[in-house]
Order: structure tokens, then sequence, then C-alpha cells
């Protein structure tokens, strides 16, 4: 595939798997990278030495290209998480920086030998991030799951505008989780799609069966953003749970001392993690309703490419049809 995001990642096709708070784990990684894509071992909710250990797994299950996504703002010292990736840099590709400046490790990143993505929510953010040196970029709507730009701005609108800002091979993240999103994503001249949600959603994710089977049955109207009275954008699966935390923010908008014990880091992990879904909440993408099956992280990639192809040409088709 003759694409500048596979020449840059070292990839056959342009399919990232997104960072996945808690749940980006080595096996996950190593299984989206044999598909074809390019997976990243995330590193929120890991200490250095279990990224570490998440790496090596990666490692051992695959010679393809790898990454690792570092969400600066989630550690609350970095520092200790990029020592890992300097000792490891040799066995990586990329590493995707989001939630905070990256500026300041784009220099040493690029030192160890290693392209860098940066996240975008704006078409400014990306111009900023081309400035500063990153090789590409990944343009986050409002649609995905996690933490997203505050700007709210959609897929549809945010893809198109970036493209034009940019020299850079553009990325689109948010609502992607099937073949027929991931062309509309290229239509709007997008090099490459990133999911997350998707990749949940498959055998080799260390998430929850409860929390895989919640997201079978989910339709893209059960999610919900929370945060949003923090100045924050977390979209997540709605439940029970997740409806305490939007009560207090109604109660008392703005008061991070009222809300951190319902959106604390742990909350996360015990839903993601160990299943008890009532007692916690995940993060969750509106793509979310076109997910039917768990399936091979490879699988996915695959299937995933060859719809959107599908879908591409028959587009075409029917727009020349129109026009004749």
């Amino acid at each position: 595939m003759i694409n500048r995001v596979c020449d840059c990642l070292g990839c056959k096709y342009p399919v990232l798997e997104g960072g996945l708070a808690y749940v980006g784990n080595g096996r996950l990684a190593a299984a989206v990278s044999n598909g074809g894509g390019f997976g990243q071992v995330g590193s929120a909710g890991r200490t250095p030495d279990g990224l570490a250990r998440e790496l090596e797994t990666a490692f051992a299950l695959t010679d393809q290209p790898l990454g690792v996504n570092v969400p600066i703002s989630e550690h609350r010292d970095p520092e200790p998480v990029f020592r890992v990736i300097e000792r490891y840099a040799a066995h990586l590709k990329a590493v995707s920086l989001s939630a905070g400046n990256p500026r300041p490790w784009i220099g040493p990143l690029k030192q160890w030998g290693l392209r860098v993505i940066t996240l975008a929510s704006t078409p400014a953010q990306a111009k900023k991030a081309e400035q500063a040196g990153a090789d590409l970029v990944v343009c986050e709507g409002y649609e995905a799951g996690g933490h997203d730009g505050p700007a709210e701005l959609t897929t549809l609108i945010l893809v198109p505008l970036t493209v034009q800002a940019v020299s850079i091979p553009v990325i689109a993240a948010g609502g992607i989780s099937d073949g027929l999103a991931a062309a509309a994503a290229f239509a709007l001249g997008a090099e490459g799609i990133q999911m997350g949600t998707r990749f949940v959603a498959t055998v080799e994710c260390e998430a929850h069966e409860a929390y895989k089977a919640a997201l079978l049955q989910a339709s893209s109207e059960d999610t919900v953003v929370m945060e949003r009275s923090l100045g924050h954008v977390t979209r997540v699966l709605r439940s029970p749970f997740v409806d305490r935390v939007l009560a207090q923010e109604r109660a008392t908008p703005g008061d991070l001392e009222a809300l951190l014990p319902l959106i604390s880091g742990r909350n996360n992990a015990r839903a993601a993690l160990e299943g008890q879904m009532d007692d916690g909440y995940v993060n969750c993408g509106m793509g979310v309703g076109s997910i039917h099956e768990i399936l091979p992280a490879a699988e996915v990639v695959q299937r995933v490419m060859a719809e959107a192809l599908r879908q591409l040409q028959e587009s075409s088709a029917r727009v020349a049809a129109w026009m004749s």
C-alpha cells in the first residue's frame, strides 16, 4: 500500500490502535501489528515496570513495528515512563503523545530514533504539533471514547480542516469502528485511522468479559460525557455509576474535590479490568453501535480495510452514475 502513514510506521495498513487506558496490553498490540496495523502498548494506568512487562510481552509475540502511547498528564511524573521507552527504543517504531504538551518530548524521542505521533482536537493544535516536529497527527473527534478535547469538534468537521492546515499525514479518530466509517475518514482526506473501542472488543484485549459484553449490547446512544463541569470531556459508557457521577456534577458543578472519589482511575480500572460495572466506569466511543462481535484483533484490522476499500469503490461508482 502506497501510503504515508504506512511508510512512516512500517505497517501494511494505516490502522492504528488507540492508547486504551488500563487495557492496551502487549498481547493486543502485537495482535494488531501481526494483522498489518500498528499496535501500541498503552502506558496509562501502568507503572513503568508494568509498561516494561507489557512491552516484553509484545516483543515476544511479533516482529512487526510497535508503538507506545503516553497520555502525558495521566502520569504524575512522566519521566520514568520515557526512561522505559528510551531503554526499548531500538525495538520500537513510534510513540504517540496525548493529554498534555508534547513539545518537550518530541526532541528526545526523535534523538532515540523514534517517530512521533501527536493527538490534536483542533486544526490549530495540529499545526503547532507539526511546527514542533511531529511526524504524524491523530485528529480525535468528539465521538471518541475516553478523554477528548474541550473544543468538541466532530470527526466530520475536524479531519478535513486539519488536512488543509498541515502537510504531515493526518489520522482520523473518533466514532470509527468499521469499514464504512473508515471509508468516510479516507474520503475526508485522512491517510489513516485510529480505533480504540473496537479493539477493546477483541480476543486479545485484557478488558474484562463484562466490559466486552456491555460493548456488544450498547448502541451509539449509550455513551455520555462526564467531567464537562471541570472543563474536561470524557466519553464513557452510560451506567448507574456514571449517572451518579453526572448527578454529582449537577449538584456541585466544577467541584473537583466532590467528583474525585467518583472519577478516579481506580474506578475506571475496577470496571474495565475487574468487571465491576456497577462500581466504576469504562471508556467508550460513539462507534460502539457498529460493534457486534468479539473478534481477533488481526481480523478486525483486515475486515475494516477490506470493507473500507469495498465501500469506497461502491461510492465512487454510485457518484459516477449520478454524474453521467
